[in-house]
């Protein structure tokens, strides 16, 4: 059995009944919306964060109604995030497919991601929590305060390893959290055990995102996006602020300033990604990704008590260390 599959298996039957909710959110009878909205529906995913959510949830209760809409609004949070960042980034491209602006215009996709994220506020309404809705519309903005530290930071002369631990905190980490969370709180677990949930999470979703960006320092047309993409976009991510801080060679720096600069080539990328591994930017950035696993096993240990629950979580784990797209 595929590891998908093993994570899946606890849950199937509610994350079946997910689908078929998320997808009637994602449809509309209107031409052009409609449009859009099955363009966007189509390319799918493997939908991890609801998946830990249903996860999370049956760990400390069943899955109810309240469950399956605090999903749904977070992954159609998730979704519109990621309509408004492909405008933002002028990316033509998502998972392997064209991307909303690309295939349509940006007025389009700012309006699409616009509805989405208003239907992502109708469906944490349906949960009757006001933690819950507090805490979808803490983490949107959350997203937006990161996406705008992340353009900032372009501008920022410095290297800062730190700065990066706080971009993906934000950018993804914390939807990772909220996943967590809202499992947590949507079955009645005290406080004690959200704030457990909430911290799993919280690594999990460091862990996923350092691994995303290892994936741009080589090249994979199942990743969706060429090798160095990060840096044709003015970011510098944990493996080459590792080479650039424990070997500072000069030439590697004023490239990395071209980076910053918006006035690197493709062939200089190329020079940089190189050095990077050279410099061990890469089984560094994974260590970190080890040190945030091992934190992330801690509460699995001490906290997951039902024998499948653990086996998913333990795949999911795995899975997100070891992923190749």
């Amino acid at each position: 059995m595929d590891s998908l599959s093993l994570i899946k298996r606890p849950i199937e039957r509610e994350f079946t009944q997910f689908v078929e909710m998320f997808n009637a959110a994602m449809t509309h009878d209107d031409g052009l919306l409609g449009n859009a909205l099955t363009h966007i529906r189509q390319r799918g995913g493997k939908r991890m964060r609801p998946l830990l959510t249903l996860l999370i949830a049956k760990n400390y209760g069943e899955v109810s109604d309240v469950t399956l809409n605090a999903a749904i609004g977070l992954e159609l949070l998730h979704t519109a995030s990621l309509v408004h960042d492909d405008v933002v980034d002028e990316s033509t491209e998502r998972r392997g497919q064209a991307s909303v602006n690309a295939s349509f215009n940006n007025k389009v996709a700012v309006l699409v991601g616009d509805y989405i994220l208003s239907t992502a506020l109708l469906h944490v309404s349906k949960t009757g929590d006001q933690r819950i809705v507090e805490n979808l519309s803490q983490l949107g903005r959350t997203l937006a305060a990161g996406e705008i530290l992340q353009l900032s930071n372009i501008q920022n002369p410095d290297f800062s390893e730190q700065v990066y631990y706080d971009v993906i905190h934000k950018k993804t980490a914390s939807l990772f959290e909220s996943c967590a969370t809202l499992g947590c709180i949507s079955v009645g677990a005290n406080d004690n055990e959200v704030e457990q949930a909430r911290r799993f999470g919280e690594m999990l979703g460091m862990m996923f995102q350092i691994r995303d960006d290892i994936f741009d320092y080589y090249d994979s047309r199942e990743i969706g996006k060429p090798t160095g993409n990060d840096m044709t976009e003015g970011k510098l991510t944990l493996p080459v602020l590792y080479a650039l801080r424990t070997a500072p060679f000069g030439a590697m720096i004023t490239l990395a300033k071209k980076v910053k600069a918006g006035s690197i080539n493709t062939d200089e990328i190329a020079v940089l990604v190189e050095y990077t591994k050279q410099q061990g930017g890469i089984e560094y950035a994974e260590q970190r990704m080890q040190d945030f696993y091992d934190k992330s096993m801690v509460f699995i240990d001490e906290s997951v008590k039902k024998i499948e629950i653990r086996d998913a979580l333990v795949t999911y784990l795995d899975y997100v260390m070891k992923r190749h797209y």
